[in-house]
């Protein structure tokens, strides 16, 4: 069945992922008895998360004529002969009307009919709340048909956060069997006493055989056993421990040979240091980390670095391997990221963000941890002066957030950490607590369930 792009304002966006099935009608009967079947009716109002007997009723107030959705063999019916464009056209009224957010546009809405019999729609993205015109006719059919209330369903974010529960409980327990059966081996030798014992049997009088000592093998593996459970191997790589190797291995001109080649290896990441920057980190930046403390030029030319790269068409798979040639640290390159992907938007930040989440998800496989600095990233880019990004920080992370790009915790340790930072004043943490308490809600509600 074909699809279409819910709202006719985001008919271009070939990204955008709420997407409803192309009405289809049918002319059927004659006379004064012609009616107009929307086919699919049931698809498009299920695509809506709207009844489809408010859609058909729509239909009817707005033409003048009798409609009628029946529940039970899921027809819908509009009395005349009416084309599929004319009826395409309602719909997106009724979409305008009863399905968008009147704030941000997105139809991730529900409906909620207050104590003064007043109906509004409240956003799941970003909590603004509309307030619906109680002038329109079907504002009174809905009142009398109120929709049912949604049953609580587990989506894939839950199940994953269960998975990680499930993940977290089982290498507990692992580690506790590995702890028992530690404490059970100790026991089991102290009952039996050390090994050395046989020696001294021997050494009082009498042989092997007459105190039944364990044959040798046994003896020299649970040795091995002990020392395995008590003794952690480590290897010293200090600079001094492996010039103290060397001059055991080799003859004194050949080592200052050797450890002439290393001083001189290691001066040349200082020498880097002082024309490109510090070395590369994968920690998170600083609290109240800037542009300007670390070095305007610097940024400036990392962001070129980048646009570069992005220019040459690099594949998002490609990414991580050439931003890994860049100098400066692994804050400063995924802050230049950031900005070269959204450099020139003016507005509609969010579908930016979608139509390069495959840059955005490249930059951040590598580890979990990646995701704190492309969020510091994004803090800094919607903190320049003047930064319109600012105002649509709460749908940039929906839209990372959607794309599996971030995930919850470490948004959430984000946001508590900037409140509690020196700019906890700042704007971006205002424009992004309607998303952070949406998170919160959506959890809380997973855990009751």
């Amino acid at each position: 069945m074909a699809l279409q792009n819910i709202g006719a304002s985001n008919s271009d966006d070939a990204f955008y992922r709420y997407k409803m099935p192309k009405m289809i009608t049918k002319i059927e009967g004659r006379g004064n008895g012609i009616k107009t079947n929307i086919v699919n009716m049931v698809e498009i109002a299920k695509a809506l998360a709207r009844p489809a007997s408010y859609t058909t009723k729509y239909f009817g107030t707005e033409l003048g004529a009798q409609s009628k959705f029946d529940e039970k063999t899921g027809t819908s019916h509009v009395n005349g002969a009416h084309d599929t464009a004319k009826l395409a056209g309602l719909l997106e009224n009724f979409i305008k009307k009863y399905v968008q957010c009147y704030g941000c546009g997105n139809p991730e809405t529900e409906i909620i009919i207050t104590k003064t019999q007043m109906i509004q729609l409240k956003c799941a993205a970003c909590g603004f709340v509309s307030d619906v015109d109680m002038r329109d006719k079907l504002t009174t059919f809905i009142l009398k048909n109120p929709p049912e209330a949604k049953k609580g369903s587990k989506d894939k974010k839950a199940l994953r956060r269960a998975e990680k529960e499930r993940l977290k409980e089982g290498e507990a327990a692992d580690e506790e069997q590995k702890k028992l059966k530690k404490d059970v081996k100790k026991k089991t030798t102290s009952k039996e006493g050390p090994v050395k014992t046989n020696s001294s049997k021997k050494k009082a009088g009498g042989s092997d055989e007459d105190h039944g000592s364990p044959p040798r093998g046994r003896v020299e593996k649970e040795e091995e056993d002990d020392d395995d459970d008590d003794v952690q191997w480590q290897t010293d790589t200090s600079l001094e421990a492996a010039r103290q190797r060397i001059h055991e291995q080799l003859n004194t001109v050949t080592a200052d040979m050797v450890m002439l080649s290393t001083d001189e290896s290691e001066k040349k990441p200082k020498v880097a240091d002082k024309a490109h920057g510090s070395p590369k980190s994968t920690s998170p930046p600083p609290e109240g980390y800037t542009f300007a403390e670390n070095g305007g030029k610097t940024h400036e030319r990392l962001v070129q670095e980048v646009k570069a790269i992005l220019k040459k068409g690099v594949a998002a798979n490609q990414l991580q391997s050439s931003l890994a040639l860049l100098s400066g640290s692994t804050q400063d390159v995924m802050t230049a990221l950031c900005e070269a992907l959204l450099d020139g938007v003016e507005k509609g930040f969010a579908k930016e963000v979608v139509k390069k989440k495959s840059y955005f998800a490249a930059a951040v496989a590598q580890d979990e941890g990646s995701q704190l600095l492309l969020l510091h990233a994004i803090e800094q880019f919607c903190m320049k002066p003047n930064s319109v990004a600012v105002k649509e920080v709460a749908l940039i992370l929906k839209a990372l957030y959607d794309a599996d790009v971030l995930e919850e915790e470490y948004i959430v340790q984000w946001f508590q950490e900037g409140l509690a930072g020196r700019y906890k004043d700042s704007s971006i943490w205002k424009n992004s607590k309607p998303f952070i308490d949406w998170l919160q809600s959506a959890e809380s509600e997973t855990d009751g369930e």
